[in-house]
């Protein structure tokens, strides 16, 4: 959302924009926040230890209901498919004020994977009143839905024009362990990132065995693992990985660190979606543990494969990307890097009656 609200701020003359935190994972929000430079301006501190999904949607209803009185907006802007989206997007909804759907018609079209996201996203579609869509396949799922083609914006998607941004800045790397393995040039480097609800229990286990197996089979390699902080991943990560030395569990990366890894990796494996469209742009070949993508670009341009959690693919396929057999372009199918001015503008031309300045992309 970064672009984004850069983008409306240099419309400030018309358009007030304010900036509001649910409160979640407040160390992890901090890197970003610094990362662009930018300061909420409500910061809903829903956090509790052990918190449901339905705890989530409660808590953050509640305070963007107060935040909606006090502010009154013309517009609410989400972005994506978590459920705290989900909550703003209906509570935007019951004040009857209008929502725009930031990376809008996403599908894997199964309500299991990614869980709880599909419904979540699709949900979040019913209600929105501009949907701006990231890529043509977007685009092509919200008319198949019967969305109001008027409504539908084809911008690419924010998460591009966020990484080209950072990217250029070449800042320094933070973490020291990380400084030390990018420094190695003998040796090669995967990032694995792996979180997601529909994994815990054995098909995180059958990754990390996956993981075990491909370093002892390459003794070049190291692999970098940002854990998510949640319990059911953290605890598995820990005892199954912790003990090999070329496997570093670090703790969440910088958003600055994150792109430094994805510069440097041979290869990444992971279970992010927002991973998937940013790693292309560097040639760094994605393998997506996850039987489903709701993000076909990648896999349809051959920068992504999918692998699922099952350990003789993941190994195989591993393999195989580092062996060379496997090469990605330097190209993202994701976007141009111009989403948030694009978004920007057509929020501006419907709350002003202006026309607009940009035109939707053509990838």
């Amino acid at each position: 959302m970064a672009p984004v609200l850069r983008s409306m701020r240099a419309y400030e003359s018309d358009i007030e924009t304010q900036l509001v935190l649910t409160g979640q994972h407040t160390t992890l929000v901090e890197e970003v926040l610094k990362a662009f430079s930018l300061t909420p301006d409500h910061d809903l501190g829903i956090m509790t230890e052990g918190q449901s999904l339905s705890d989530i949607v409660g808590r953050s209803i509640d305070g963007l209901e107060h935040v909606i009185n006090a502010f009154s907006p013309e517009i609410v802007l989400v972005q994506g498919d978590t459920a705290s989206v989900f909550a703003a997007s209906i509570s935007a909804f019951l004040g009857r004020v209008k929502v725009g759907h930031v990376e809008a018609g996403l599908r894997s079209h199964n309500k299991a994977a990614p869980f709880p996201e599909e419904v979540l996203r699709r949900l979040t579609d019913v209600v929105a009143d501009l949907h701006f869509a990231p890529t043509s396949s977007a685009v092509a799922s919200l008319h198949l839905e019967g969305i109001q083609r008027d409504t539908i914006h084809l911008t690419g998607n924010t998460v591009v024009d966020a990484l080209l941004s950072v990217a250029a800045l070449n800042r320094p790397i933070q973490s020291s362990e990380l400084r030390t393995v990018i420094a190695d040039k003998d040796a090669r480097l995967v990032l694995l990132t792996a979180h997601r609800r529909e994994s815990f229990g054995q098909p995180l286990q059958d990754i990390f065995s996956a993981v075990r197996q491909l370093v002892d089979r390459e003794e070049d390699l190291h692999v970098i693992y940002p854990v998510h902080p949640n319990p059911n991943v953290s605890g598995p990560a820990s005892q199954a990985l912790s003990a090999h030395p070329r496997i570093h569990l670090v703790k969440p990366l910088s958003y600055t660190d994150l792109i430094a890894v994805l510069k440097a990796a041979a290869l990444v494996l992971t279970d992010s979606g927002g991973i998937q469209e940013e790693a292309p742009t560097f040639g760094t070949h994605v393998l997506v543990l996850r039987d489903v993508t709701e993000r076909p670009e990648g896999i349809e341009a051959g920068v992504a494969q999918l692998v699922g959690t099952d350990q003789a693919m993941i190994l195989d396929r591993s393999l195989a990307a580092l062996a060379g057999s496997v090469t990605s372009k330097r190209m993202n199918p994701y976007g141009d890097g111009r989403a948030g001015e694009r978004i920007a503008d057509i929020v501006h031309s419907e709350l002003t009656g202006r026309p607009r300045r940009t035109e939707d992309w053509i990838p």
